[in-house]
């Protein structure tokens, strides 16, 4: 088969799509990844091949020219607590989330040139990341089957579908739906009409661990999360056992990117500065901070991959990123999550339902609160049996080479070309 990976430039969106790639690749299927050019470089360094198209998009542009600094919690709201929002407030979700970002990493001239791409090479799958629905548009235009692929939980769609339970009490003529409008105006431009799978793809694969899944009545191929964090060398010191716990803090990679240096500040690491502990920060400094400034009981550097710390590790503290969560409960380490923005309150919240970590959000956050929280990981044996546990529900989701007879399958059955 042809199977066309689908992206917009974020590159730890599409570092969870690579371990299936590669089994696609190494099952003997042809396999190439559609993204814009600023990820073409990332892309390549996985060993797979690249295809650049359009133009970049403008996210940190969009965020940067912003002035409505109100957006990130009504978005935060409308992803944990739809199903008790009204229909106003909801359409207001999807109106904003649509106009200022999905629009905007789908640009058009991304979008358009992957359906002529598309029509080009014509693959038998296109594997879409969550939020680019570029990939859905161009398997509706050309008929190829698709598939929509989580790196988080599948917040959206549960909200998609408490809103249209809203929409469905209001009279045919007030019922306004943003993400089909926007779609099926989108599809349009290319000869193609809209139906709900545009939304959320033929079916959904989703390498959340199963017991953390969101259960949104679409069919669902689950997968084991694998951990991918791009090319990395390991430090030697990784090699060696830690004297004494060993405590990773990190802000993941993606805001960086936007800000030039991470949301946890040098200053805050001095909440543990009494604790006989090893800690690893990986930060970027934000402007006025030096990495010097740090207790000594911390080693700050600006990158280590996780995949190579985590194992060696007691414990991990982030806030809340999907590759790092999902890294640490691969190797069965408790975490600390300070959620803030999108997604990151319920899988805090999952994480600590499920006994593998504690979840302390914006409004709790003091150098005691954390600090009491970190004791508590370390010394409580009951984080790291539930993160154990947690562990063991990773390694129960068959493995990307497993369900590449899966996929072979579905795609025979949804494709209406070649």
């Amino acid at each position: 088969m042809r199977i066309l990976f689908v992206s917009h430039a974020e590159k730890t969106h599409f570092f969870s799509m690579v371990p299936l790639a590669w089994a696609l690749r190494t099952a003997g299927h042809e396999v190439r990844v559609a993204t814009q050019p600023e990820m073409a470089e990332a892309v390549t360094r996985t060993g797979l091949t690249a295809v650049p198209l359009g133009a970049d998009h403008r996210w940190k542009q969009v965020m940067e020219a912003s002035q409505d600094e109100g957006w990130a919690a009504r978005v935060v709201e409308a992803v944990t607590h739809s199903a008790d929002l009204g229909h106003d407030e909801l359409l207001r979700f999807f109106d904003e989330t649509v106009t200022q970002y999905f629009r905007t990493v789908n640009n058009e001239e991304f979008t358009d040139a992957l359906v002529a791409y598309t029509r080009r090479w014509q693959p038998d799958l296109i594997v879409w990341e969550q939020f680019t629905w570029a990939g859905a548009v161009a398997a509706r235009a050309t008929g190829a089957a698709h598939a929509r692929m989580l790196w988080g939980a599948d917040v959206v769609t549960r909200s998609r579908n408490d809103f249209l339970a809203r929409i469905a009490e209001r009279p045919e003529g007030e019922r306004t739906d943003p993400l089909r409008n926007w779609l099926t105006e989108t599809l349009a431009r290319h000869g193609a009409t809209y139906d709900e799978t545009v939304a959320h793809g033929q079916w959904t694969i989703d390498p959340n661990p199963p017991s953390h899944r969101i259960d949104n009545g679409l069919p669902v191929v689950g997968v084991r999360y694998v951990p991918y964090n791009g090319q990395a060398e390991l430090p030697e010191w990784l090699s060696t056992e830690p004297a004494k716990p060993r405590v990773a803090v990190t802000a993941g990679v993606s805001v960086r990117g936007y800000f030039g240096f991470d949301m946890f500040s040098i200053g805050a690491l001095h909440a543990f500065a009494d604790l006989d502990i090893e800690l690893i920060a990986t930060l970027l400094p934000a402007p006025g901070e030096s990495a010097e400034t740090a207790p000594s009981n911390a080693t700050v550097m600006d990158f280590v991959p996780m995949q190579g710390l985590l194992p060696t590790c007691s414990a991990v503290i982030h806030i809340g990123g999907a590759g790092v969560q999902s890294t640490a409960a691969f190797y069965g380490v408790p975490q600390m999550i300070l959620p803030g923005f999108w997604d990151t309150v319920v899988r805090a919240d999952l994480i600590e339902q499920s006994g593998a970590g504690l979840c302390v959000l914006p409004g709790e956050v003091t150098p005691e609160r954390v600090r009491e929280s970190l004791v508590r990981l370390l010394e409580d044996p009951a984080f790291r049996k539930g993160a154990q546990a947690l562990r063991d529900d990773v390694l129960s989701a068959p493995s990307p080479n497993e369900i590449v007879p899966v996929l072979e399958d579905l795609t025979a059955r949804h494709q209406t070309t070649r």
